[in-house]
């Protein structure tokens, strides 16, 4: 079975950064590539972007989202934003073919997700 766990950009594998998160998500990352699958990727994504009008259940996501979009077409340019539509892409491609690193950072999402 192959893996796929979407963690974040800014995840420490280290496990002694300074944020909790980054230590917590870098923990999990640790463990799963530890785990028996017959492969795992740790999807570091950034900011991720509802495609196709989606509409956030929450709320305040939904705020923010919506305050967000006259930035959206500049945000893209940066790689740690990446659509929702890309990132599933990204996760059906590499589920189906692997990929070459465990740990895929943000812009290689992009560019697998095209």
């Amino acid at each position: 079975m192959t893996f796929i766990y979407v963690s974040g950009s800014g995840t420490d594998s280290t496990e002694s950064g300074r944020t909790i998160w980054a230590r917590v998500k870098g923990r999990t990352e640790n463990e799963l590539l530890r785990l028996p699958f017959k492969a795992a990727y740790m999807f570091r994504s950034g900011l991720i972007i509802p495609a196709n009008s989606v509409k956030s259940k929450t709320k305040l996501y939904q705020l923010m989202y919506d305050v967000m979009k006259p930035l959206n077409s500049l945000l893209k340019r940066f790689g740690s934003v990446i659509t929702s539509e890309q990132l599933g892409r990204a996760m059906v491609r590499v589920g189906k073919d692997g990929y070459s690193r465990s740990i895929i950072e943000s812009s290689d999402l992009k560019k697998i997700g095209k």
